[in-house]
């Protein structure tokens, strides 16, 4: 099971009972394997521990990546005659038959994101700057560029799709970064709208994108789709140089990841630096 899920680049938490006190519990050692949309995918906490509360706390420690300790109580509380739940994240109180308490390790795993770059060949410093701190910021680095001139050697170069993305496999937690500055860009995004990669975001000044997005429109590509494309590329931090403005993709890629809001890069291109 584990061994699918990670093949298939999905984020699953692991739910291990560490310890309990009470009769009629769970064993210490008991796992339950929780998907990262609430549903438990196999294993048992001894049906004592209710999956609800379990499964959103597992979604939590998916969304930030840090792994929790959560202690359950079980036990009749006042007069109350029906089961009740409540939880506030450290604590789950279940009104139960049972009596007794245990203490439950939530462990998220994520797979390691990839940041895939789209480039045009021959040397490009965004492209360049891009890979470094695509690796210095621990993402798995794939470059797709039929010749790409690069200073640093990323995880993966792809050099025989001729920007024909459509036979590429993707996945959900991929970001993309479209350099090519190309009359095929609206073919290229056209791709990853089928694609459903979580980031797609296009290098140009705000007139060659708004271009790029009306052909989009011609193609019969849904809205929702164009709306969500990062583009111009990057948050606004008055990038100037190739490294600022490969920074600021990485920046609003981060952010994305984390789940925060920042302003969008500017249209107007830096002096000295070509987005078209």
């Amino acid at each position: 099971m584990i061994d699918n899920l990670i093949r298939r680049r999905e984020s699953f938490a692991v739910v291990t009972v560490l310890r309990v006190e009470g009769s009629g519990l769970g064993e210490p050692g008991l796992k339950e394997i929780i998907s990262s949309r609430g549903g438990v995918l196999c294993g048992s906490l001894g049906g004592v521990c209710p999956d609800s509360a379990i499964t959103g706390i597992a979604r939590v420690t998916l969304e930030t990546g840090q792994a929790k300790v959560v202690k359950v109580f079980l036990g009749r509380e006042g007069n109350a005659t029906e089961p009740a739940l409540r939880s506030t994240g450290d604590e789950i109180h279940v009104d139960s038959d049972h009596d007794g308490s245990m203490e439950i390790y939530i462990e998220p795993h994520l797979p390691q994101q990839r940041l895939i770059i789209v480039g045009r060949g021959g040397r490009d410093e965004v492209e360049d700057d891009l890979v470094k701190l695509g690796k210095m910021t621990h993402f798995e680095v794939v470059v797709i560029d039929h010749d790409p001139e690069l200073s640093e050697q990323p995880d993966q170069i792809i050099s025989d799709l001729d920007f024909d993305l459509a036979s590429f496999k993707f996945f959900r937690s991929d970001a993309v970064a479209v350099l090519t500055h190309g009359d095929g860009d609206a073919n290229i995004l056209a791709d990853l709208s089928r694609a459903g990669v979580g980031y797609v975001g296009l290098m140009g000044s705000r007139q060659r994108v708004a271009g790029v997005l009306e052909e989009l429109r011609k193609l019969g590509i849904s809205e929702q789709f164009i709306q969500s494309i990062h583009a111009p590329i990057g948050i606004d931090m008055g990038s100037v140089t190739a490294s600022e403005i490969a920074l600021s993709i990485v920046a609003e890629i981060l952010a994305l990841k984390r789940g925060k809001t920042l302003p969008r890069r500017g249209a107007a291109p830096p002096v000295g630096v070509s987005r078209d």
